[in-house]
């Protein structure tokens, strides 16, 4: 009877602080079943999976966080992580694997913003204190290894003279100068004329990249209609798009420690070296973002044309040895 006249009076007080016994005694209820590490980061996950380049798909947002730190943390409760535990977790890979835990650290970040939005009683500033902890990382930078440009020609033409699909997708790679994952995922639906229209989903700035087709493309596109029925240009044997290792692979297998990707390297190293062209030009070639702000509400254009002149040019550098 004591203890019931007690919470008789609790409830009294709260009522004339203008608290509801009845919600204060379900949100108790639903503050038993706490939220874990891994519940946080797929709600948060799929909180924001529409802005991530196709719907977060390829499983980059979560892999920094399934890797290295779910295994280790993943059923601990949202509430009780503190930077001692997040420090202990990415310790391992500060300095091993920097860009990694960078990333891993900026997603926690994100998830113990949300998990606070879902009223959990997290520290927003967990990670900055980790971080503090963990101190400044040492990692030197590495550039992707890309071929010298003077190189590029007497590559493309033995590239020219291989039977393989994957040499076709390089020497594609090499003249449009564009991302491996955009050459991968390349359909026939995409080439308009002459020129392939990138979607925006599928480039990194988020925005559709208009890539002018020289001649020497063309003759590749129609070599690769020759070899498959698949709607991909450069399809795998069983009609899904190339692997992302296969191009990387053949380079490796004859010696080179050179990487695809590099290849845009070796493009804008050529272009800074051997033309005039204007910064905006040899940008907006790589499908970068030149044009921001004031510039961009005015500026319209993607300088197809200018552009058109330059890629001809850089094909007829590379396959001069052809």
């Amino acid at each position: 009877m004591a203890e019931a006249r007690e919470h008789a009076a609790n409830a009294r007080r709260d009522v004339r602080y203008g608290i509801d016994p009845i919600e204060k005694r379900k949100k108790q209820k639903e503050r038993i079943e706490r939220l874990s590490v891994a519940d946080a980061v797929q709600g948060c996950f799929e909180a924001r999976q529409a802005e991530l380049k196709g719907d977060g798909i390829a499983g980059r947002w979560m892999s920094p966080l399934s890797l290295h730190m779910l295994p280790k943390i993943g059923k601990t409760a949202v509430e009780d992580l503190d930077q001692h535990i997040i420090k202990s977790v990415l310790e391992p890979i500060w300095h091993l694997k920097a860009s990694t835990a960078e990333k891993a650290l900026q997603r926690l970040s994100l998830t113990l913003k949300h998990a606070a939005a879902l009223g959990l009683d997290v520290d927003l500033q967990a990670t900055m204190k980790a971080r503090a902890l963990l101190g400044k990382q040492r990692h030197e930078v590495r550039h992707i290894p890309s071929m010298p440009y003077q190189e590029v020609p007497a590559f493309y033409n033995w590239l020219s003279n291989q039977p393989y699909l994957s040499c076709l997708a390089l020497r594609f790679l090499i003249l449009t100068a564009t991302r491996t994952s955009e050459v991968r995922m390349a359909v026939f639906d995409e080439v308009v004329d002459d020129v392939w229209i990138i979607p925006s989903e599928r480039t990194k700035t988020g925005v559709e990249h208009r890539v002018p087709l020289t001649k020497e493309c063309l003759k590749i596109i129609e070599k690769a209609k020759e070899a498959s029925s698949s709607k991909y240009l450069f399809p795998s044997p069983t009609g899904k798009p190339m692997s992302d290792a296969t191009m990387s692979r053949l380079m490796e297998r004859e010696g080179y420690s050179y990487r695809p990707h590099g290849f845009r390297a070796s493009f804008r190293t050529w272009v800074e070296e051997q033309t005039d062209t204007p910064f905006e030009v040899k940008e907006t070639a790589l499908g970068h973002k030149v044009d921001v702000g004031i510039v961009g509400a005015y500026q319209r254009s993607d300088r197809l044309d200018k552009r058109r002149k330059l890629m001809a040019s850089w094909a007829d550098y590379v396959s001069t040895e052809s």
